[in-house]
């Protein structure tokens, strides 16, 4: 076997693909809760939990990617961007992941309902949290471009649109959480205290999977100032 010199060494294979594949897996996590969260409305509770299997699945594959990427991280001198802001937008993007996993694990395991006075309105909010990963995804898409061009150019100006368009997205949601809130305070008297309680807990989590999407392009944005 050929030794690579310590110069080559020093020229470390490139992440950024293996945290595209993170956030690939991670997408494919949370763009679940959309039909998990369907299902509940519906009642459809087998169906719900058969979801809940697969979103948990998901997320122990994502985390797999990840191990993997920090087992293999180089160290090196002169890889396309520092090894602490790899690392920091792979946590926020396993955090995405693990907040979706507790979502559809806390609501199975009590089984939960969606009180029909709020559904097509938390469906909505659930749908829009999800948009905010999947423009998260779509910048960090573009990190090998960026690679490419030195983090210069009209790329930048692309993903910095994409950036801005993500923390469009997360004030979106925050509008419809204080909606949802402020719907199911109208009923709260309705319903089992211990049920309210876990909605608000369901609604806040679904918030901060728009809220950590925003974190990610927040990382993103300060590899484009570097």
């Amino acid at each position: 076997m050929v030794r690579r010199s310590a110069i080559t060494k020093m020229f470390a294979t490139s992440p950024v693909r293996p945290l595209q594949q993170h956030m690939a897996k991670v997408q494919a996590c949370v763009d679940e809760l959309i039909p998990f969260f369907q299902s509940v409305a519906a009642g459809n509770y087998e169906q719900a939990e058969t979801t809940q299997l697969h979103i948990s699945k998901l997320e122990t594959e994502a985390d797999k990617l990840k191990l993997d990427l920090r087992m293999h991280l180089p160290k090196s001198l002169f890889m396309p961007m520092p090894r602490e802001n790899i690392l920091d937008v792979l946590t926020m993007q396993d955090k995405i992941a693990n907040k979706a996993k507790d979502i559809a694990g806390v609501v199975t395991g009590r089984k939960m309902e969606l009180p029909e006075q709020i559904s097509d309105l938390f469906l909505g909010f659930v749908e829009r949290s999800v948009d905010a990963s999947r423009q998260a995804k779509k910048a960090i898409n573009e990190l090998d471009e960026l690679v490419e061009t030195g983090f210069r150019g009209l790329e930048v100006a692309s993903v910095q649109k994409m950036i801005r368009k993500l923390h469009k997205i997360e004030a979106e949601t925050d509008k419809l959480e204080l909606q949802i809130r402020h719907a199911l305070f109208a009923i709260e008297k309705e319903l089992p205290p211990i049920d309210v309680m876990f909605l608000y807990r369901i609604i806040d989590w679904v918030g901060e999977v728009a809220d950590i999407a925003q974190r990610v392009g927040s990382r993103l944005q300060l590899m484009l100032a570097r």
